[in-house]
């Protein structure tokens, strides 16, 4: 059955879990993180000490993290094990988080399969102070070829994208790579959210978005930017855009370091936004 763009979002949060938006909540939102095999398709791989430096960081700091879709690489690769194999110290922060009571996941249009086991389409956080609600999901449902029809994307990606992408070819059905593509995805989540009067929270297009110029739709970006790794991080009902990337000390030891890369946006009482800057120093020594 094809449904609309609009059908498949309430679809999506029709049976949503619904978690906690308050002073005391903390979450911590990466996607597209497409752990691959560790082979040369695997963009992951060059950032990972990035990613378990973050997660490290996170798990002290009592934030909860959610995973918002595409985590593992399962259109070019056929099953989990090797993934696992591959990242065994990323797989290992997430089962911390997991022990912890601290760790959701929502699947994307690369990694479909999980929808049969844990992961979830989509989540709320319901706003404890009377703001508009955030909506957490992918946002592949906004992409027609990456939804109703991700089947035959799949195939098309393992079997004709990826060996034309060894010789310098772009996949120009993906929402990440296509520009125009990117937008069009783009527009119609935020139009969504801003008709609904809700808050919205994707992944999908690898274009991290702080909600800038009062827009109701923010993006996660991605775990394979080269050199960096960007994320929201929510905390105390205030919502900020970051990014992870390796840095120098004056000693020549390497860190990870963090920075905020768009205005701090809080939600006030009223619901209304209200932006603050934030600027503050964040780092991690990463361990050999």
């Amino acid at each position: 059955m094809d449904l609309s763009f609009e059908q498949r979002m309430e679809r999506t949060f029709a049976h949503a879990p619904v978690l906690p938006l308050d002073r005391n909540t903390r979450y911590i939102l990466f996607s597209d993180c497409h752990r691959g095999v560790g082979d040369n398709n695997d963009n992951f791989l060059r950032n990972e000490f990035l990613y378990v430096a973050a997660l490290e960081t996170y798990f002290r700091k009592g934030y909860t993290y959610i995973e918002l879709g595409d985590g593992d690489e399962l259109w070019e690769n056929r099953s989990m094990k090797p993934i696992r194999q591959a990242h065994q110290q990323s797989f290992e922060m997430l089962e911390k988080f997991e022990r912890a009571g601290r760790f959701y996941m929502v699947y994307g249009n690369h990694d479909m399969g999980k929808r049969k086991g844990r992961a979830l389409p989509g989540i709320i956080l319901k706003d404890a102070g009377g703001g508009r609600d955030i909506y957490l999901t992918h946002g592949h449902q906004a992409d027609l070829l990456n939804s109703t029809f991700w089947r035959l994307s799949k195939f098309l990606v393992r079997y004709v994208w990826r060996p034309l992408e060894r010789l310098g070819f772009s996949d120009p059905t993906s929402a990440a790579k296509n520009n125009t593509k990117k937008r069009k995805t783009e527009q119609r989540l935020s139009d969504w959210a801003k008709e609904r009067g809700h808050l919205l929270i994707a992944g999908h297009t690898h274009h991290p978005m702080g909600g800038d110029g009062g827009s109701s739709y923010f993006n996660t970006g991605s775990c394979i930017h080269p050199g960096a790794i960007t994320g929201i991080e929510i905390d105390h009902r205030c919502i900020a855009l970051v990014r992870w990337s390796l840095s120098v000390r004056e000693d020549l030891s390497l860190c990870a370091v963090r920075e905020v890369i768009s205005e701090r946006i809080c939600m006030g009482i009223s619901g209304k936004k209200e932006n603050v800057s934030l600027d503050y120093p964040d780092s991690r020594l990463l361990q050999n």
